[in-house]
């Protein structure tokens, strides 16, 4: 503890000197808004741009909707706009299909959850749950959005070039990402999203070490920053390897290289004039030893959320928090040795097979015993069914049917029949949608009162989450039942050339319908964040209630965060203490009060 207290107020003392000196400095708008180095501006930077971009990448899929469900038929509304060489006469050509395929996976994961998960809760709160005054490089920071935003941009920009957008899948599977179009410009922005992601998470690491406050022992984190300290570990060891890839697939590209292209390689007839002797399996090694802990990067950070909010609304400690704390640091060590069982199919035999599908069962269990936890903190609670708890209350079963529906896909037997099916699909999804991006949903309409000062509409945020609700599983539950049908993924025209689809064919027509009203549903929401940010109840500093550091700062938090340096006197769920005067202790508060 003694430690702890004076790594705090050494790193305070000495990182944050010039900020503070400079305090009364009236910075411009450019400075202030735009190039910020306050982790509160770049936390709402990294925040909206990643919401935008998951709108985008939402829809893209609402797109490739239309042409499963109605494959052949000019697309409403936007077809004439795509140009004839995307779309003659309206009519979807595959080639532009797998181009919205590749970047709507690429969008929603490196552009949109992670970045709204890690960069923008991340950076709002983690400081401020820790007492700390900023993070402990606050240019760092900066330089870490600013990279997010040129490799996004980067990305979006790839449309407009000849022969469009990557079309290669998000995975970039050579040795088509070798030679297909549009792949180029997708690993350019791939080094600047890695690039950022690497920055902000030293930034996390050494924040949550060194700048915690007076007495905030390890075991008085709040799960969130556990969550999210874990989270960094992962981005910072598992993405070089992958950036190292991308480079080598740029050199394979531009420079005549064929660090992933095999010899005899045939195209158009033409044999491929490379030195060849490269591996595409390599490609696939180093790209799921990334995407594999991705999977956690995109889930513990919603984990965090949903506990900071299940514990609030339940008005009860979190139950089992200790064993939550070391079942996301063992998941972050295990996470690393489960990569290959994306690649059962690759032959790489049977023992390297028996070790993965071993490592992935045991992984199963510590997110089980944080499910399990959660679940067990809502019994015998007097909950409020506030909408940040709607949101946190379904996830549990959400992200429980994701990571159940995952068992079969890590072992190999069952893996070969379902691989590249839509049961691949359904799975990932329930994990990522109505799983982690839930959690996400739940974290906006939680601390947009701290951001703001006011609280969202409540009936607003009721539509939003029951018409989401509803239709995210119609999207996804049926996929199970067409991938158990044997329907394969990535098929342009919804899978009507192969005989064996036709009795599962209509759920295209249902999942279309679902996603395009999962799509309006978003209105509310939308209407719901800007119409609070003016006209929103305005509310106290601590509006739900909570125990957390974050909440004895003033709404929205000023310069340098608190008012008072804090003190933390106690865990971080107080709740229903006994003999208290109030159900709620929070951490910056004396015994005697």
């Amino acid at each position: 503890m003694d430690n702890v207290s004076s790594h705090g107020t050494t790193a305070h003392g000495h990182v944050h000197e010039p900020p503070h000196e400079h305090a009364h400095e009236e910075l411009g708008w450019w400075r202030k808004y735009v190039f910020s180095v306050d982790h509160k501006v770049i936390g709402i930077q990294y925040a909206i741009t990643g919401l935008l971009f998951l709108l985008f990448g939402f829809c893209l899929m609402m797109i490739m909707r239309w042409q499963l469900a109605y494959p052949g038929r000019p697309i409403p509304l936007i077809g004439q706009w795509l140009g004839q060489a995307r779309a003659p006469m309206g009519i979807m050509l595959p080639e532009f299909y797998n181009q919205l395929g590749a970047m709507h996976g690429t969008i929603m994961v490196f552009m949109g959850v992670v970045p709204l998960a890690v960069g923008g809760f991340g950076n709002f709160v983690l400081p401020l749950q820790i007492g700390a005054p900023d993070m402990a490089f606050p240019k760092i920071n900066m330089a870490s959005y600013w990279a997010y935003f040129l490799g996004g941009v980067t990305m979006l920009l790839s449309f407009f070039q000849r022969g469009g957008a990557a079309q290669s899948g998000w995975t970039s599977y050579p040795p088509l990402a070798d030679i297909a179009d549009g792949q180029t410009v997708w690993l350019i922005g791939m080094v600047f999203l890695i690039t950022s992601s690497l920055l902000g998470s030293i930034n996390f690491i050494v924040t949550t070490v060194q700048l915690r406050a007076k007495g905030l022992s390890w075991m008085r984190l709040p799960f969130f920053v556990w969550a999210q300290l874990v989270t960094s570990f992962l981005l910072l060891l598992a993405f070089p390897p992958l950036e190292a890839a991308a480079v080598l697939q740029l050199m394979d590209r531009l420079a005549g290289t064929s660090f992933f292209l095999p010899s005899g390689l045939v195209i158009s007839g033409k044999p491929l004039a490379v030195a060849g002797g490269g591996n595409p399996v390599l490609w696939q090694h180093l790209f799921w030893f990334l995407a594999h802990p991705e999977v956690y990067v995109l889930i513990l950070p919603a984990m965090g959320i949903v506990s900071e909010i299940i514990a609030n609304n339940t008005r009860k400690p979190l139950w089992g928090y200790k064993a939550m704390v070391y079942s996301v640091v063992f998941i972050g060590f295990m996470s690393f040795v489960v990569w290959a069982h994306h690649m059962f199919m690759t032959g790489m035999g049977t023992t390297m097979s028996a070790f993965f599908q071993t490592t992935t069962m045991i992984i199963s269990i510590p997110s089980v015993v944080i499910l399990t936890a959660l679940l067990l903190s809502l019994w015998g609670a007097s909950i409020r069914f506030t909408t940040p708890m709607l949101f946190a209350l379904a996830f549990l079963p959400m992200f429980g049917i994701g990571g159940l529906t995952g068992l079969p896909l890590g072992l190999a037997p069952s893996d070969i029949h379902l691989h590249d099916t839509y049961y691949v699909i359904g799975h990932f999804h329930y994990v990522v949608a109505p799983g982690t991006i839930f959690g996400l949903f739940a974290g906006v309409y939680y601390w947009f009162p701290k951001a703001t000062g006011r609280k969202m509409n409540d009936l607003l945020g009721a539509l939003h989450f029951w018409t989401s609700f509803v239709c995210i599983n119609l999207v996804f539950m049926p996929m199970f039942i067409e991938g158990l049908a044997g329907m394969n993924r990535r098929m342009y025209d919804g899978g009507m050339q192969y005989k064996y689809n036709a009795s599962v064919l209509h759920w295209n027509v249902v999942q279309g319908y679902a996603s395009w009203g999962l799509g309006l549903a978003q209105i509310f929401f939308i209407v719901n964040f800007f119409m609070s940010i003016k006209w929103g109840k305005a509310v106290d500093r601590n509006p739900w209630e909570a125990t957390t550091l974050e909440w004895s700062a003033p709404s929205p938090p000023g310069h340098g965060n608190f008012l008072t340096e804090p003190i933390v006197y106690r865990g971080p769920y107080e709740y229903s203490v006994p003999g208290a005067a109030r159900d709620f202790s929070p951490q910056f508060e004396p015994e005697k009060a």
